[in-house]
């Protein structure tokens, strides 16, 4: 009796699991679909093939496209593997989706200018605008004006001169700042005890006068202040072309002012003891050291 028993229970079990068998495999093949906010994927059962499984690409939290919208789905490369190489090799993608710099147009016309545009004169060696025109009659009373007697010194050896900055001034009044300058013509001539160097004078994008300017140095120390001295020497002697201060090269006018604005007196240098005739201006203290009247 027991053997027949156990025999019915294994045959009331096979069938229980026969029939539950065909519903199970349905479950287990059935389709899932998982749904997101911003995609949708939905595995395949079918024989896997032999490319690479592409992902799907979730959309950035400031994209727009797709944004609260479960239906759409977007396909974006992810990988290296989702791009085919020989596409962009082909050229049928582009290699750089954004537009580089030298293809966005300036919104502020004239602020960026080739080598074509502008400074494309060599004024170490060019003559361009010479004499090809006047000065307006505004520029030229400004550098043709009678030169102040209070702006001229004297040297104790007698020479008059205008201080380089007057002559600046001069020039950034009738051109404005930038509009001259001095364009350097040679290399720097160090010589033992003199600096010296070529400069050309340019006012409004022309040449108007060339000129060499020297220095004197008594230590190798100074040469770099001896080679400034050198340009704002240059930039006196180039604007003799320009008549400022044109009366410094007059001898009438030179014995006049002297007359007239200047004293020689008798110093002693205070070391040696030595005595010599110097010149000042009657408005100027006395000599104190090193020599002292």
């Amino acid at each position: 009796m027991s053997a027949l028993t156990n025999n019915a229970h294994r045959v009331l079990l096979l069938g229980v699991r026969a029939t539950r068998q065909p519903s199970l495999t349905r479950s287990i093949l059935s389709s899932r679909t998982y749904a997101a906010s911003t995609r949708t994927w939905t595995p395949k059962t079918s024989t896997p093939s032999s490319s690479p499984p592409k992902v799907a690409k979730a959309t950035a939290s400031t994209s727009v496209a797709g944004a609260g919208n479960p239906a759409m789905t977007e396909n974006l490369p992810n990988t290296s593997e989702e791009i085919d190489v020989s596409e962009v090799m082909n050229g049928s993608i582009p290699l750089e989706t954004v537009p580089s710099s030298a293809s966005l147009s300036s919104p502020f016309p004239g602020d960026f200018t080739t080598a074509g545009d502008i400074g494309s004169t060599d004024w170490s060696t060019s003559y361009h605008g010479l004499s090809t025109q006047a000065f307006s009659k505004d520029i030229a009373n400004i550098l043709l004006a009678p030169v102040d007697d209070m702006d001229i010194e004297m040297k104790p050896d007698g020479l008059i001169y205008l201080p380089e900055i007057k002559y600046r001034r001069v020039l950034n009044k009738a051109f404005g700042p930038g509009g001259w300058g001095l364009a350097p013509r040679s290399e720097t001539n160090v010589g033992p005890k003199v600096v010296s160097r070529e400069y050309a004078l340019v006012c409004q994008g022309r040449l108007v006068a060339v000129s060499r300017g020297e220095q004197e140095y008594f230590d190798p120390s100074n040469i770099p202040t001896a080679t400034e001295g050198c340009k704002s020497n240059a930039l006196m002697r180039c604007c003799k072309d320009l008549g400022i201060a044109s009366e410094l090269w007059d001898p009438r006018f030179i014995r006049e002012f002297k007359a007239k604005y200047c004293v020689e007196v008798f110093a002693e240098h205070v070391p040696t003891k030595k005595k010599k005739k110097l010149w000042r201006r009657k408005d100027q203290p006395k000599f104190d050291y090193p020599w002292k009247e």
